[in-house]
């Protein structure tokens, strides 16, 4: 049965009329007129009582019109929506991020997205950056926020954000009570680096700053993330370097304090697949250009 004839029958069923259904479906009064016949064999049954006065639905024609009315209303919805998925309005979008990226502009950006596509399901996660990237290859999530980047020619990129390192410092430590605080007097400090594992990492980029700083740590303990290790810092285990976003959120324990010295800062960035052109992933990447323009 084909759809066009269901939405022809309805018209003359709605204005019992074949003239007025013509005008309204802008089509010629025969063809139409064909047509309900030629729905009217396929069914083998009469859907009108034609008069010359009047015509009306036969018993057969009202059971038609109510179960067609509401496939036709099923497929419009249908129809809007996926072209809703289609446009990146709804369906699923997936996106990864390292944890001290939740105390940055990534809430803000999140907010932002929602507020632009409230019909799209996000589902959030926390990775570092072997994660992400590994995730990303494999087409586990649609969206990685990595600090500072994922390098990869099969991957796109945008900035979100550059910020300047900052100390973590156990409250208890003497440190906290300076008014300034040099790096390169820090030798003697146990450092608090993540992750452990996989090498190179951000872990690498504090111990660079120490070399520029002329020394090694006298100790180091490693984390796995950047949770476990300011989780470490509250507990007096040793000093952290961090985003300097971080320092925006109280935490127990940790105070946060600039330094003199080499300070490279970090970056946040978005990272998706080149090939993954799905309207969601465009929709996120543009919301970002304009998040950042704009903050």
């Amino acid at each position: 049965m084909e759809l066009r004839r269901l939405k022809y029958f309805l018209a003359v069923a709605e204005e019992l009329h074949f003239g007025r259904a013509a005008v309204r479906l802008k089509i010629a009064q025969p063809p139409l007129s064909r047509q309900i016949s030629a729905l009217e064999a396929e069914i083998g049954a009469q859907l009108f009582d034609r008069s010359r006065s009047q015509i009306r639905l036969t018993q057969a024609g009202t059971v038609l019109e109510s179960h067609a009315r509401f496939l036709i209303d099923r497929l419009d919805a249908v129809y809007r929506e996926t072209r809703l998925v289609g446009e990146g309005g709804a369906g699923r979008l997936r996106v990864a991020f390292v944890g001290s990226a939740s105390h940055g502009v990534l809430p803000t950006l999140i907010k932002s997205y929602r507020s632009h596509f409230p019909n799209v399901e996000l589902a959030l996660s926390a990775m570092n950056n072997a994660e992400l990237h590994r995730a990303l290859i494999q087409r586990e999530i649609d969206v990685a926020v990595a600090r500072p980047e994922l390098r990869d020619e099969e991957l796109r990129r945008e900035l979100l954000a550059r910020e300047k390192l900052v100390l973590a410092i156990p409250d208890n430590s003497e440190l906290a009570g300076l008014s300034e605080i040099r790096f390169a007097e820090l030798s003697n400090q146990t450092f608090v680096l993540y992750p452990r594992r996989p090498r190179p990492s951000y872990a690498d980029v504090v111990l660079d700053i120490c070399r520029k700083e002329g020394f090694e740590p006298a100790a180091l303990e490693l984390a796995q993330d950047y949770q476990t290790a300011i989780s470490l810092v509250s507990v007096g285990v040793g000093i952290s370097v961090v985003p300097e976003s971080v320092s925006r959120t109280t935490r127990p324990g940790v105070f946060f304090r600039e330094y003199i010295g080499h300070n490279p800062g970090t970056a946040l960035t978005i990272h998706a697949r080149r090939d993954n052109q799905a309207a969601q992933v465009m929709n996120f990447l543009d919301v970002t250009r304009k998040f950042v323009r704009l903050k």
